[in-house]
């Protein structure tokens, strides 16, 4: 049976809603009783239960970040170009390749851009390499030498407040090294007397053209030995000496250039 709508009623494939409330491609009775059509929110800033923007304004802002986001996105989804670099063989033919084979590394190249411009790389000569190499190594010697500098400044203005105590310090390091030298002199001295006498010895055999007994002269040996190892000793002990004494010169100048005592 068919309904008695108003002849204004509209296939729900052509005619579009009548109002506010319909969806397009459904009919709409008179009694605004709706067949299977589907109503909207009565309000006409919700479609389907969601609030739209009130105005133009908030439309257009909301159309803006949709814009934005969608650029970044293919922004970041686009590959990126692989450098290309250009080189030429030991037998002049020009290649073109992403990485550059070993063998032809320490040769001139060049680079391609995304334009397809080239840029020339200049490769060092091994002379300019090692100048290179050398250069740096002077410059971390140079560093290493300006921390360690630093260092012994702050140890130096932290240990000691005044000149004298630096000189105290010296004393009391020079104390154990006079010792030392003390007691090498001595044993050195005893040790050239023993050694003498056994050369004396080693003369009276020789004048009177008789053998030098074995035992005297394993004894003439063992004596030289043990001269030539004090000797060393005492020697050692004073370049200890003088290194120390040196040091403190050096630390009593930094400290009065630093503290101006």
């Amino acid at each position: 049976m068919i309904d008695e709508t108003t002849d204004m009623t509209a296939s729900h494939l052509t005619s579009p809603a009548k109002n506010a409330g319909q969806v397009i491609g459904y009919s709409h009775s008179t009694d605004e009783t709706p067949s299977h059509s589907t109503k909207l929110s009565k309000n006409d800033n919700q479609v389907a239960g969601y609030r739209l923007p009130k105005n133009g304004n908030q439309v257009a802002g909301y159309n803006s970040k949709l814009l934005i986001a969608l650029f970044v996105g293919i922004t970041f989804s686009l590959p990126v170009m692989a450098k290309l670099y250009k080189w030429v063989d030991e037998k002049g033919i020009t290649h073109y390749g992403e990485t550059i084979p070993p063998e032809y590394a320490d040769r001139d190249r060049a680079e391609l851009n995304n334009s397809g411009r080239t840029k020339v790389i200049e490769v060092p000569t091994a002379a300019e390499r090692k100048a290179q190499e050398a250069a740096n190594e002077k410059k971390r010697a140079d560093e290493k030498a300006a921390l360690e500098m630093k260092r012994r400044d702050l140890t130096l203005t932290s240990t000691y407040s005044n000149v004298n105590e630096i000189d105290l310090a010296r004393n009391r390091s020079l104390q154990q090294i006079t010792a030392r030298i003390n007691n090498n002199t001595s044993q050195l001295k005893m040790a050239n007397d023993n050694l003498l006498g056994l050369q004396k010895e080693s003369e009276g055999y020789t004048k009177t053209n008789k053998q030098i007994p074995a035992s005297l002269q394993e004894d003439l040996a063992e004596s030289q030995a043990r001269v030539d190892k004090l000797q060393q000793n005492l020697e050692k002990s004073l370049a200890e000496k003088a290194a120390v004494e040196a040091r403190y010169d050096a630390d009593k100048a930094r400290y009065q250039e630093l503290t101006g005592k």
